[in-house]
């Protein structure tokens, strides 16, 4: 590897009768070449998962609600994070908030990351039997906080107390649900791969430009006082995460960006979605060579065939299953492991402090 502040990763994986799904169902778009419909995973929800799959602690989201006096109905307006990188997912997920009459602040993820879509139009497909499912987000409910308000004319009024709700629920007999559920749904088979490019120089540095804040002023005090120091890197000056919190988050980022699995209520029928193979490299164009699909003439239609090639540089860590469906693939049983021990090397060889 060079000294390319860009780690950027490769992950095949194969998917087995399943829905890659947020709210109308199983998302697909045209291959324009081919003519397929082309089931995938967005990059969004892929974040979802890697975020979840760290492990490490989350920082508490605040619903907000309003509820019209005139009409008695409730309508869920946008959620707000509290943009404090202390939390590892808000750190490395980025975040925005912008309300009318108070700054906005934004920080952009230091992770870059793809659709998960099939490697070749000819290698993933989807099925069409239908069924329903649910979109779901009250596996925590005790964990996130709940913002009622009253509305009249439509103007936002004061916040009901817990009291004031409870007795709005109850005299009207309803509930506050954060579900929906979907009809008619598709299945998803077939050879997937995602991409993560892992920006080094915003990884673990929040900017303190203040024309394009990324800190509330109460959240930048916070880290001061928390051990973060002060540095500057190719975009300016910024505060940078403390050695000691770097060194439990990096092994909870490289594991997750291994392992992670849609396991939530956005995906309905589970597939293990085995791991194939992974690439590593610090050349975007190379990672692409490593692990791609080729396509060939059949005297009746074309196909294609995945392959893992070795002369690309990138290093690859390939898995057992893969021979079940790549010719002449060789597998070990630790690949994977020893995919996240090199990002772990890659990861915490980058000299934060002095870029």
């Amino acid at each position: 590897m060079s000294n390319n502040p860009f780690i950027y990763l490769r992950g095949l994986r194969r998917a087995e009768h399943t829905v890659f799904a947020v709210n109308d169902g199983q998302k697909f778009y045209y291959d324009p070449q081919f003519g397929y419909k082309m089931a995938y995973s967005s990059g969004q929800q892929v974040k979802r998962s890697v975020i979840e799959a760290l492990n490490l602690p989350f920082a508490a989201i605040t619903f907000n609600w309003e509820i019209d006096k005139k009409d008695n109905k409730a309508s869920q307006k946008e959620p707000h994070s509290p943009c404090d990188p202390t939390f590892p997912d808000q750190l490395l997920g980025g975040y925005m908030k912008a309300e009318s009459g108070a700054g906005t602040v934004k920080r952009r993820s230091p992770l870059s990351i793809s659709a998960m879509r099939p490697l070749h139009p000819l290698l993933g497909g989807i099925e069409s039997p239908t069924e329903n499912l649910s979109f779901d987000r009250t596996s925590h409910p005790e964990h996130h906080h709940v913002n009622v308000f009253w509305v009249e004319k439509n103007k936002r009024g004061a916040k009901l107390t817990e009291e004031e709700l409870t007795e709005w629920l109850t005299t009207n007999q309803r509930t506050l649900p954060n579900r929906a559920f979907i009809q008619d749904q598709t299945r998803a088979s077939g050879l997937f791969v995602y991409d993560i490019a892992i920006d080094l120089r915003t990884l673990f540095c929040v900017s303190t430009n203040k024309l394009e804040p990324e800190l509330f002023p109460e959240i930048e005090e916070k880290l001061r006082n928390a051990g973060w120091v002060e540095g500057e890197n190719i975009f300016g000056k910024c505060l940078i995460c403390p050695k000691e919190e770097r060194e439990k988050i990096i092994p909870a980022l490289a594991k997750a960006l291994i392992n992670w699995r849609i396991t939530s209520n956005q995906s309905r029928t589970f597939s293990l979605m085995d791991t194939l193979a992974i690439a590593i490299s610090d050349n975007a164009n190379q990672l692409a060579y490593s692990i791609r699909g080729e396509l060939r003439e059949d005297k009746d239609r074309p196909t294609a065939t995945p392959r893992i090639d070795e002369t690309a540089k990138a290093d690859l860590f390939v898995t057992p299953i893969a021979n079940a469906y790549i010719s002449g693939a060789v597998g070990f049983a630790d690949a994977l492991e020893q995919a996240e021990q090199k990002l772990i090397d890659l990861l915490m060889a980058f000299d934060y402090e002095n870029q």
